[in-house]
Order: C-alpha cells, then sequence, then structure tokens
C-alpha cells in the first residue's frame, strides 16, 4: 500500500520542486509519507532521550519514548548509563510506567519478573517450578537499544546497529554544541523535570521552525513587540548568520543588532565573574562567536531542537538553555518534550531568575509558545482538503522556500563551520533539511530502481 502510494516517481517530483525552491504542502500531514517516516528517519538516525544530569547517581532512572518504542534509561551500580526497551521480554507489557525515579531493581507489574539496573533477569516468581531449572535467565534479560552515545552530556540512542557513529553524524554542529553546552566549568544541568503537552502539528513543522525561522518572529510574536518585550526593528531576529551544517542540521547565530549599531551585552548577558570560564573551555574562534551572540537557536535532525535566548521580567534578563524534542504521534500531532537548562556554574539566583524567564516565554502557557502552537495547529487545518493533499505536482499546492536562493552567497569570513550567510532572514537550513529527507525518504525506492526492480 505505501509503496504504491509514494513510489519512486513522486520522489523524483519532488527532487525536482525542491531545486527551485519549492515544496508541496501535502508532506507534513500525508499519512503514507508519515508512515515511512517512521521506517526510513526514526528508525535509523541519533534521537535524543537525556541529559546525563538527570541521571545522577546509581539506580536513577527515566523512562522517554523514541517515537512510538518506550525505553528506560538507568544508571547502573558501576556508573554506567544504559538504555532499554522499557518493555518485559514476558510478556511484553510496559514494565516501568513511572517518568522518572530511584530503583534498585525493576519488577514487572504482569507476572513479576524482576531485572536489575544492568537489565539481567534476576528473579522470576516460582521460576523453578514453572520452568525448571534449565530455564537460562541470562538469554531473558531487557532488550538493550541497539546504540545510545553521549556528547557533551546529551544521551542519543538509534534503533539501527549499523548507523554511523553520533560524533560523526552530529559533524561540525558539535563546535556549536561547544558553546552551548561546554562553555563553563562543570557543564549544564537539567533544573525541574522535562515539561510535556500535545500538539495539533507535524514534527518536521516544529523542526523547521527553530531551525531556521527567525523570520516569524516579528508577526508571530508581535504581542511582545507591542508590550516592549522585543525590539521594534522588524529585522532584529535577522541579524547575524545562517548556518547550514551536516545531516539536516542548523544553526541560526543572532546578534539581534545591526552592524554598526550598540551591541548586546557580551556572551549572551551572563555574570562577568564567569567569563574567564569560557576563555578556558573554548577556543578563540568560539569566543569571536558567543562574545557577538544573543541567541542560539537551530536543530538536530530529526526531531531535537534547542533554544538558548535572553529572556527575562521587570526588566532583568537572564540566558538558559532550552532544548525540545518534537516527538510524533501521527502525521498531524506531536508530543513536545521541553527540558530547561543552566549552567552548573551559575548562581542558585541566577539558575531561578533563568528559570523563571524560560516558564514565562517558553514553558507550555508560555507568551512565545502558546503564538507558535496555534499557529502550527492551523498548518494542520488547512491542510486536510484535496488541492492541499494532492499527489498531483501540478496543482497549486506548492510552498514557498525561495528565501534568499541564488541571491545570498556565504559569507567566508565567518569563523565557524558550516555553510554561514550573513543573514538569518532566509530559508537555507529549510532546503538543506528537507533535501536530507528527501535523501534519508527515497533511498529505498532509489535501490530498488536501480536493481530494476518496480515499486
Amino acid at each position: 500500500m505505501l509503496k504504491h502510494s509514494v513510489d519512486n516517481r513522486i520522489f523524483q517530483g519532488l527532487r525536482e520542486k525542491m531545486e527551485q525552491g519549492l515544496l508541496p504542502q501535502w508532506i507534513f500531514t500525508d499519512p503514507h509519507i508519515y508512515e515511512l517516516e517512521l521506517e526510513r528517519i526514526f528508525a535509523r538516525t541519533w534521537q535524543f532521550l537525556a541529559h546525563e544530569s538527570e541521571l545522577p547517581e546509581p539506580g536513577s532512572y527515566v523512562t522517554r519514548w523514541m517515537v512510538d518504542d518506550p525505553v528506560l534509561l538507568v544508571r547502573t551500580n558501576s556508573g554506567e548509563i544504559k538504555a532499554f526497551l522499557n518493555s518485559c521480554p514476558h510478556r511484553g507489557t510496559l514494565l516501568c510506567t513511572a517518568d522518572f525515579g530511584k530503583k534498585k531493581a525493576f519488577t514487572c507489574p504482569y507476572h513479576g519478573w524482576t531485572f536489575n539496573l544492568d537489565g539481567d533477569l534476576i528473579g522470576v516468581v516460582a521460576g523453578d517450578k514453572v520452568y525448571g531449572e534449565e530455564m537460562k535467565k541470562d538469554e531473558w534479560g531487557l532488550r538493550p537499544i541497539p546504540r545510545v552515545e553521549r556528547y557533551q552530556g546529551m544521551i542519543f540512542g538509534n534503533l539501527d546497529p549499523a548507523a554511523m557513529p553520533l560524533d560523526d553524524y552530529l559533524g561540525d554542529m558539535k563546535w556549536y554544541m561547544d558553546i552551548i553546552l561546554g562553555r563553563s566549568d562543570g557543564g549544564m544541568e537539567v533544573r525541574g523535570l522535562p515539561q510535556r503537552w500535545v500538539v495539533h502539528a507535524n514534527w518536521k513543522v516544529g523542526l523547521e521552525n527553530f531551525a531556521g525561522d527567525p523570520y516569524h518572529v516579528q508577526t508571530t510574536h508581535r504581542s511582545t513587540v507591542e508590550l516592549g518585550i522585543s525590539p521594534q526593528d522588524p529585522l532584529y531576529a535577522g541579524y547575524g548568520h545562517q548556518v547550514v551544517l551536516q545531516n539536516g542540521h542548523g544553526i541560526n547565530v543572532i546578534t539581534a543588532a545591526a552592524p554598526g549599531k550598540p551591541q548586546r551585552p557580551p556572551y549572551q548577558g551572563l555574570p562577568q565573574e564567569m567569563w574567564p570560564m569560557f576563555e578556558r573551555n573554548l577556543n578563540a574562534d568560539q569566543l569571536k562567536v558567543f562574545a557577538k551572540t544573543t541567541v542560539f537557536v537551530g536543530s538536530i535532525y530529526p526531531n531535537l531542537s534547542f533554544n538558548s535566548p535572553v529572556h527575562g521580567s521587570e526588566g532583568h534578563l537572564h540566558n538558559y538553555l532550552n532544548v525540545r524534542l518534537w516527538r510524533p504521534l501521527g502525521p498531524e500531532k506531536i508530543e513536545i518534550w521541553s527540558w530547561f537548562l543552566i549552567d552548573k556554574a551559575a548562581s542558585e539566583a541566577y539558575k531561578e531568575a533563568a528559570y523563571k524567564g524560560y516558564v514565562g516565554s517558553f514553558g507550555p502557557s508560555g507568551t512565545l509558545e502558546q503564538d507558535d502552537t496555534e499557529i502550527w495547529a492551523r498548518i494542520v487545518h488547512a491542510s486536510k482538503g484535496h488541492m492541499a493533499r494532492s499527489k498531483d505536482l501540478s496543482y497549486n499546492n506548492l510552498l514557498n522556500y525561495l528565501m534568499g536562493l541564488e541571491r545570498v552567497l556565504p559569507d567566508e569570513t565567518f569563523p565557524g563551520p558550516g555553510v554561514a550567510y550573513p543573514t538569518c532572514y532566509l530559508d537555507a537550513i529549510h532546503r538543506a533539511t528537507h533535501e536530507y529527507w528527501l535523501e534519508l525518504m527515497s533511498k529505498e525506492e532509489e535501490s530498488a530502481g536501480e536493481n530494476g526492480c518496480e515499486s
């Protein structure tokens, strides 16, 4: 059914339109596209699971999801972090239902099988009597997630045992992650619990919005301008550089001030007593970029986004890092997971004030969050009809990704890696992200065509 609905001919047509800066509206809500995404993208790419600070000591655990696969992450007695399918191998029920906690072992609520922190089966109710002494317990431990790797405290999982290493997958994004996550002594820590809420939207829209769309800020978040929270200058979110990176990743390095105009406080307004840490932990080029930046906002493909802004209340501004995951629940629904991270080395007063700034802006009821999710839901509402979903590309169902195409050239003087453009009002990241999406989605169809197989 799927291969007849979305075949190589359609992918070839998509490629031709993308080269022109056009994208059909139906790829955001088509159910057949969504099923293929689960198989060809989410089953094969690295997905964020947790930050290591959420597992502070042996026995600490959190439960997460890789789309529809439940995941149990635990810190073992040796201090290692392991990830298992959160499903009892006896009859498959969800093993651990709590979001987080601390345990010495995990007992299945169905038949009482018990597993230690290393995932080994250590207890079977009436085991010798019902299974006999010949039962090999070491064959029935929890099933590990095939690949689990970390970078700068961020834990990622991959369901594909043959996937490229996380270091290679992140590529040049690591250079920017070092600034955001590794600038201060001790790195970052999660404060509070990840907040979650469900939105009627497609996962690609959330990713796209954070990856490369500062252009929406002046309109979607107009109320913050009218209230004096955001600058009046309609270009303020466009000042800086948009950087296209490998494997669908991208970041906007926003200065929020026009060249030649007074700049914002250096290092995102972080306390001056922390500056020597930045000089110890970052190289000269990273310091140069960090010093001039007001906002870092971008995405790590396929469904992790981050926003490191300067927000606050009553005139007091603070920096923090908001990491968010777009967990697909269907072609028209996502569950947003949102973490607040802050420098471990910051004072307790600074951490608390920054957290209040986060909740008021990007918490579930934050001013900016409500603006975004309302717009995303309207995309779903406008994409249900025949015209929007027709796969005949002669229909006028194409969306505009032309901003900057063949007009804005890369800035060769930018000190960071990647292809950097001298404005953040640009669709360069969007085009690159969707090109990578098409590469992953069409790989099997192209292989079948090369082998003489019809799809």
